[in-house]
């Protein structure tokens, strides 16, 4: 009753059998949250223990971040805490951040650049605290991938493909979010040049396995290749204009900072990255 007089507002409200949040409620359920998992943070200090935990952490990240991360964190996982449970979510989006702001994911591992821009010109403000935290994991690169029995892999061999060779041919496009363009038709239309689409996916394993069987061209990282199992079937070219460099990083919530459970996991996947980026030969910060 006294919250609902400071606030002017029900707080719940009869629904069906039970009762449900008001809009109001809801959009101050995160604060309330953090500020009591400060408090509790505060008052007790978590402790964690490796051995003995049963939690559950919840990350998003695509496919191909995945396949090269799980591997070696399952690993770690089963000689290190045996009770501890992992997660994975698929990302539906290129920035993260309300996945992170309403707790639908403990971290978010992948390619984030205007998330990471948002994070980084915030840490100049030191009136607000910064939402937001970040770790760079490794940087690779986007390459194009055809059937190693496509007419142009069979013309071109180890040679480049020219701009028009790849405009010229039909392309499949990996989408999160499934809009109807990405960065390569954004680098494309800078230059005044466009491609044409007839499928698109939201899973680079996906694209893979329908390239494999097709004419179509799909643009993959480069270090997700080796993971698929596809690797031998795959033609590999440089893409014939520029794209920005792919940054792998680890984003995470304020309220998840301090967190002794979040840290442990935290540096798990910054020890899996490390194991993969030098396997692979991927740059590291």
């Amino acid at each position: 009753r006294r919250l609902r007089d400071a606030l002017s507002d029900d707080v719940v409200k009869r629904a069906g059998y039970g009762v449900e949040p008001t809009p109001r409620a809801l959009a101050l359920w995160p604060i309330v949250r953090e500020s009591l998992a400060n408090l509790q943070s505060s008052l007790a200090p978590e402790a964690f223990d490796e051995k003995t935990s049963t939690q559950t952490f919840t990350i998003s990240m695509a496919d191909a971040t995945a396949a090269l991360l799980m591997p070696p964190l399952v690993n770690m996982l089963e000689q290190r805490a045996p009770g501890v449970t992992i997660r994975v979510v698929p990302l539906t989006t290129r920035d993260p951040r309300k996945l992170l702001e309403a707790g639908a994911a403990d971290i978010a591992v992948g390619n984030f650049p205007v998330a990471v821009t948002a994070i980084r010109q915030h840490e100049s403000n030191v009136d607000t605290p910064n939402p937001f935290f970040l770790h760079h994991l490794y940087t690779s690169e986007y390459v194009c991938v055809m059937r190693r029995g496509h007419p142009l892999a069979l013309r071109r061999k180890n040679a480049e493909l020219s701009l028009d060779e790849y405009c010229g041919a039909t392309h499949l496009r990996v989408s999160f979010s499934g809009r109807p363009y990405g960065v390569i038709d954004e680098a494309l239309a800078a230059m005044n040049r466009s491609r044409r689409v007839v499928l698109t996916v939201n899973q680079f394993f996906t694209a893979g396995r329908v390239v494999t069987g097709s004419d179509v061209l799909a643009v993959l990282p480069r270090h997700f290749l080796p993971s698929t199992g596809m690797e031998k079937e795959l033609a590999v070219f440089e893409l014939p204009m520029k794209v920005a460099p792919i940054h792998i990083d680890v984003l995470w919530h304020r309220r998840n900072n301090n967190t002794a459970s979040d840290k442990w996991m935290r540096e798990r996947v910054n020890q899996a990255a490390a194991i993969k980026a030098e396997e692979l030969g991927v740059v590291e910060p």
